[in-house]
């Protein structure tokens, strides 16, 4: 990590100003990690680096500057690492599969345990702006691209239906989402890789098959919202604006005046339906996840085959999916922010949380009992994995380019996603059998 931290031409890398500077990055980068960037002041920073808080001015100039290099740094570590697995690999002829294995535990361990730089920039960069974020993506790219040349170079090891961009987007995403969920103070993060690279490669169900599921086209969606007369459709409209100003620039992003400017109202009048910005963003919070516990349930338990566990369990894939891009834009909201959100909201919201993960280890642990899922992974990892590679999508995949080329509607990529997900990514799926 030393030789990734930057310092300036000409300065001694040791020197004083060096280490200083060091100093308020691995602060910095051990907030913005645990505690976000909105809720991480620069006086923060200062404290943890064992500095005055003016002092800090002196090597940055705004916190957004402090950010800037510990996203920059990363990912710069994350990528000098995986190159170097990539092309050992590559000189030494190692195996597929040995040396994706050996590439999904090193992103998870810099993710979880190793580096603050790594996890500051998965849990962070959503919330940026548009402008931000462009800066940044150049560099996430290349690494990206180092995933999918690798893949490249091992494709007769993958299933031939499915783009590398999409599998290395998909594994990306699996791996990413783990920094929501994942204890790696009371587990190793070994005992994740070797679930997930697993999980990835060879998927969740016992036996490859084709999947016939319901159209997501077809499925009955609502937002459970039905606003009737002038005052509820205000109402609506607040919350609404409120989903989308939170899902694309997150919470310190959404203010009273921001809310009622693009909702097309005086920044008084919210105050006649809502009495703080923190009840807009429970009720949002709260709609997205009821939306998408009472839609999955629901489709699950009008499934007519209970025990056609496959199609059951990607019939409840679709409808997530669905709930997420198309039905309930509460729902994408809740996804995106809630990682990010101070611990007293979070906690606020668990309940209903816990309710949803229940529908899916009823559903997951059925189907394993019946021998239709592997048995070498326990039902809350795998509901976790699974749903961390759903709920991923919203940073990547954009359903209203669907008509362009090259390009994926909800619906076909709902389908490649459900082929990975139950069947995995590589030619031959090798998932063990019950015993």
């Amino acid at each position: 990590m030393e030789e990734i931290l930057p310092h300036s031409p000409g300065e001694e890398p040791y020197g004083k100003s060096v280490q200083t500077r060091r100093a308020i990055l691995l602060a910095a980068a051990q907030l913005f990690s645990k505690e976000g960037y909105n809720a991480t002041t620069m006086r923060r920073i200062a404290e943890v680096a064992n500095l005055e808080a003016g002092s800090i001015y002196y090597h940055f100039g705004s916190k957004d500057q402090i950010l800037d290099e510990v996203l920059d740094i990363g990912v710069r570590q994350l990528y000098e690492q995986i190159r170097g697995i990539v092309e050992r690999s590559a000189a030494e002829g190692d195996p597929f599969r040995k040396t994706f294995a050996q590439l999904v535990d090193t992103h998870l361990c810099f993710l979880l345990k190793e580096s603050d730089f790594t996890s500051a920039n998965i849990r962070n960069f959503p919330m940026l702006s548009d402008k931000r974020r462009r800066a940044h993506r150049p560099l996430r790219e290349t690494y990206a691209q180092l995933w999918r040349s690798f893949l490249q170079h091992h494709q007769d090891d993958l299933r031939g239906d499915i783009s590398v961009t999409l599998v290395s987007q998909f594994i990306l995403g699996a791996m990413n989402w783990t920094a929501e969920w994942y204890d790696s103070e009371r587990y190793p993060v070994s005992l994740l890789s070797e679930r997930l690279s697993k999980l990835l490669l060879d998927g969740m169900c016992t036996k490859r098959g084709g999947t016939v599921r319901k159209s997501v086209e077809s499925l009955d969606l609502t937002d459970g919202l039905e606003p009737a007369g002038k005052a509820e459709r205000t109402r609506h409209q607040i919350l609404r604006t409120a989903a989308r100003i939170l899902r694309e620039s997150g919470y310190k992003a959404a203010t009273i005046r921001r809310v009622a400017s693009e909702a097309g109202l005086e920044a008084g009048s919210v105050y006649y339906h809502f009495g703080s910005k923190e009840e807009i963003l429970d009720e949002v919070l709260d709609l997205g996840l009821r939306d998408l516990l009472n839609g999955v349930s629901h489709a699950a338990a009008i499934w007519p085959n209970k025990e056609d566990h496959r199609n059951r369990i990607a019939t409840a894939i679709a409808t997530h999916m669905a709930y997420l891009f198309r039905a309930s834009e509460f729902t994408s909201a809740n996804i995106r922010i809630y990682g990010m959100l101070p611990e007293g909201i979070r906690s606020r919201h668990r309940p209903v949380r816990h309710q949803y993960a229940k529908v899916w280890d009823r559903l997951l642990r059925e189907a394993q009992t019946a021998g239709a899922l592997r048995s070498d992974i326990k039902v809350v990892p795998l509901r976790q994995a699974m749903l961390g590679a759903l709920n991923w999508t919203v940073e990547w995949f954009d359903p209203g380019k669907g008509d362009q080329r090259g390009y994926y509607t909800l619906s076909a990529f709902t389908d490649l996603l459900i082929k990975m997900l139950l069947d995995g990514i590589s030619a031959n799926g090798s998932a063990p059998k019950i015993t």
